[in-house]
C-alpha cells in the first residue's frame, strides 16, 4: 500500500513515527463521457478565464474566493507553516469506550504502520495498551488542508484510525423523523420479532456487489456482440394496506425459505400409540415394527379419519385370532367336559353293574348254602 501521509502519532511524551496508508479501496465501475453522435471521447480542458488558454497542472495553485469575487492565493508553504500542532503529528486527546462514537459521525478509514524500526516499539506499546484497556483514542490530525478528527482503534495487530465528522457537522433529525401519534400495536411488535428472528444472522464475508457483477456482464457481453443480459421481472410493489399481512406473509415467506436451505426443520411431532401399548410413544415418521413376532396393529396417525380406520383396524385383528382361539379352546373344553361326563357315566354304570352281579352271585350262593342245608336236615 502506498503512504498518502508521514507525520507521527503524540501519546503523550511520546513520538511514533508512522505512515498513513488507504485502509479501503473502491470496486465500483466508473465510466467515461462520449460523443454521442460519434463515439468520441469527451475531455475537461482547464482553462484561464483572462488569458482563455489551456493551463498545465504545474501553474495551477489554489486561493479562497471572498464573497465578493475577490480570490485571495493560499500556497501549500503557507498552510505547512500553520502554527498548528497537528500539522504532521496525530495528537491523541482522549481515551474513551468504543460506544462513546456516533457511527454517524464515522469516516475514511486508513491504517497506521509503523516509519522506522525505532518507532516499533513505541507502536507496539500503544497497539498493547488500547487493547488491554478495550478503549479507543480520539485524536486530532491535519491532512488535506484542513483539521480534522479521528478515532484510533486496533484492527487484528495494526492500528487503525477512523477519520470523524466533528460534531457540529452531523445534522439535527428533527425534519427527518415521523409525524408523531403514530401507535404500534404488541401484535405487530411480535410479529416484526418474529421476521427478524426468522432472517436470523449474516456472515458478512458473504455479501458482494450484485450491481457491479451484473455491469461486468453486461460490459463483457456488449464487448463479445452478444445480446445485454435481461432485466428481471419486477417485483410486485404497491402500498402496504394491511401491515399485519404483509408482516405474516414476510415470516411465512422466511420460514420456507429457510427450509429450502435445509435450516430451521422442526422436530417430527410425537403421538401416543393406542391403548395396549404401556404408553409408548413413537414419531409419526416411524414406520410400525414387529415386536415379538407379531405385527403392530396400529400405523401412525396424522388426521381423526385415519385413526378412527386404524384404531378400528387394529381392533378387528386383533379380536379375529383371540375368538378363533377362544372357539377352539371352548370346543375343545366341551368335548372334553362330555367326554368326562360319558366316561363318568360309563364307569358309573359299569361300577354299579359289577356291584349287582356280586350281590346276585352272594345272595345266589346263600341261597344254595340255605338249600343244601335244608336237604341235609330233611335227609337226616
Amino acid at each position: 500500500m502506498r503512504s498518502i501521509w508521514n507525520g507521527a502519532i503524540s501519546f503523550g511524551l511520546v513520538s511514533i513515527p508512522i505512515k498513513l496508508m488507504n485502509a479501503t479501496e473502491s470496486h465500483s465501475i466508473s465510466f467515461r463521457q462520449i460523443h454521442l453522435d460519434d463515439g468520441g471521447r469527451i475531455r475537461y480542458r482547464k482553462v484561464c478565464e483572462l488569458e482563455d488558454t489551456e493551463v498545465e497542472s504545474s501553474e495551477i495553485g489554489k486561493a479562497y474566493e471572498e464573497a465578493d469575487g475577490t480570490l485571495i492565493p493560499i500556497t501549500d508553504e503557507d498552510l505547512a507553516a500553520l502554527p498548528l500542532p497537528t500539522a504532521r503529528t496525530i495528537e491523541i486527546v482522549a481515551f474513551v469506550p468504543a460506544d462513546r462514537i456516533d457511527p454517524l459521525q464515522m469516516d475514511t478509514a486508513y491504517y497506521l504502520s509503523a516509519n522506522g524500526v525505532p518507532a516499533t516499539k513505541p507502536y507496539v506499546l500503544l497497539r498493547e495498551a488500547l487493547k488491554r484497556s478495550k478503549k479507543v483514542a480520539v485524536a486530532k490530525f491535519a491532512l488535506r488542508g484542513r483539521e480534522r478528527l479521528g478515532m484510533l482503534r486496533v484492527v487484528d495487530d495494526v492500528i487503525a484510525m477512523h477519520g470523524l465528522l466533528w460534531p457540529d457537522e452531523i445534522r439535527a433529525t428533527d425534519d427527518v423523523a415521523p409525524d408523531d401519534g403514530v401507535t404500534v400495536r404488541d401484535k405487530e411488535l411480535d410479529l416484526a420479532d418474529a421476521l427478524m428472528d426468522t432472517l436470523g444472522g449474516v456472515d458478512l464475508d458473504t455479501l458482494h456487489d450484485d450491481y457491479r457483477e451484473a455491469v461486468e456482464e453486461l460490459i463483457t457481453a456488449k464487448a463479445e456482440g452478444h445480446e445485454a443480459p435481461a432485466a428481471p421481472a419486477e417485483k410486485d410493489g404497491g402500498k402496504v394496506l394491511d401491515l399485519m399481512a404483509a408482516l405474516e406473509k414476510s415470516v411465512s415467506a422466511a420460514k420456507q425459505s429457510r427450509g429450502a436451505d435445509g435450516e430451521g426443520d422442526g422436530d417430527a411431532e410425537v403421538h401416543p400409540l393406542p391403548a395396549g401399548r404401556s404408553g409408548s410413544r413413537r414419531s409419526t415418521r416411524t414406520a410400525p415394527k414387529e415386536v415379538g413376532g407379531k405385527k403392530s396393529t396400529s400405523t401412525a396417525k396424522k388426521t381423526t379419519a385415519k385413526k378412527t380406520t386404524a384404531k378400528t383396524a387394529a381392533k378387528t385383528a386383533a379380536k379375529k385370532t383371540p375368538a378363533r382361539k377362544s372357539t377352539t379352546k371352548t370346543t375343545n373344553k366341551t368335548a372334553a367336559k362330555t367326554s368326562t361326563g360319558s366316561s363318568a357315566k360309563s364307569s358309573g354304570s359299569s361300577t354299579g353293574s359289577r356291584t349287582a352281579a356280586k350281590k346276585t352271585a352272594a345272595a345266589k350262593k346263600t341261597s344254595a348254602k340255605k338249600t343244601t342245608a335244608a336237604r341235609k336236615k330233611a335227609s337226616a
